[in-house]
């Protein structure tokens, strides 16, 4: 009976699935016929449609604008969520486009900046953890690098889908990178950084409260991973903020490496991880301020938020404990 109850729910589930998996491989793999120039413009149209007729999407933006700068009129505001949305609509093109970049040819499209910072951290034979987020053409940034022949592990979320999971990790990895799961591949995460190997990680996204630590961003508590900071902690890593952002003027994209951040090291373990937490998430905001119209407004990173009835921990800087977990 239960065999019979469930079997509904899961070739609905299948189908949706193949039908998901078929519509964004469709349009991805159409892009990518599409001259390059042509691919971007398509994919900002497609942004802006899809905005004009979501209006919890625009929503979620216009509150995260409104949290984040208060001062802005709201005309101002309404500019950089839609320079967000373009912003996306670029990615999608670029993405498309990935299988026609190679080593002869990706100077055309994107040029280092700061790139003395990445090669020195290299140079001192401990691992780099490229400290990234949301912004730009973020899934170009790490296949770039490869392809300048600077191949990284890159650790993902997989995405819910497998088909568009598996189309996704293809694109990711035709440069030489490597895709590891955030659910399941700590240990060789943690393994590559003790051999000197570079580790990309996303870290600007919302966290549940018992996976997170509460720090200040843009003034507001944002729960967020003390992953790049344990890590960090137990392996000796670098940490280089790098990030991609699109240069209008020149027509280019710009790949990023910021100064190491300072990180605390003393022999209290949980007060590093929080406080090297708080400094991280200081550092991407002042990014995210540098360029506002290319961040993903339309997360709702400050979902989770403290339990009134809760009294956290005080740590330096603002950052209060949620739980920080152990491997």
């Amino acid at each position: 009976m239960l065999a019979t109850e469930s079997s509904p729910v899961n070739l609905s589930s299948a189908v949706r699935q193949w039908a998901e998996g078929a519509c964004v491989g469709a349009l991805v793999r159409g892009a990518g016929w599409l001259p390059r120039r042509w691919a971007c413009r398509f994919g900002i149209l497609v942004a802006g449609l899809l905005a004009l007729v979501s209006p919890r999407l625009r929503r979620v933006g216009q509150d995260n604008l409104a949290l984040a700068f208060p001062e802005l009129p709201e005309p101002a505001r309404t500019r950089l969520l839609w320079g967000c949305i373009a912003n996306l609509g670029r990615l999608f093109g670029e993405f498309s486009q990935l299988p026609k970049l190679h080593a002869g040819n990706i100077a055309e499209l994107v040029e280092y900046e700061g790139f003395e910072h990445f090669a020195a951290a290299r140079a001192q034979g401990r691992g780099v953890i490229f400290f990234t987020g949301h912004l730009g053409a973020w899934e170009l940034s790490a296949y770039a690098h490869a392809l300048y022949g600077h191949p990284l592990t890159v650790l993902v979320r997989p995405i819910d889908n497998p088909r568009i999971d598996a189309l996704v990790r293809h694109y990711r990895t035709r440069s030489g990178n490597r895709i590891l799961s955030k659910h399941r591949d700590l240990r060789s995460l943690v393994a590559g950084l003790r051999r000197g190997e570079t580790v990309g990680i996303l870290a600007d996204v919302n966290v549940q409260p018992q996976h997170g630590i509460f720090c200040p961003f843009f003034g507001r508590p944002a729960c967020t991973s003390p992953l790049v900071a344990r890590l960090a902690r137990r392996t000796g890593a670098v940490v280089i903020p790098g990030y991609m952002v699109w240069d209008a003027r020149r027509a280019r994209h710009r790949l990023i490496f910021e100064p190491p951040v300072d990180l605390a090291r003393t022999t209290d373990e949980a007060h590093d991880i929080a406080e090297n937490t708080a400094r991280l998430t200081r550092r991407w905001e002042a990014v995210v301020r540098r360029y506002p119209d290319q961040w993903l407004w339309i997360h709702r990173r400050w979902k989770s938020q403290p339990a009134s009835a809760v009294n956290p921990t005080a740590v330096p800087d603002g950052a209060t404990f949620a739980t920080l977990g152990r491997d």
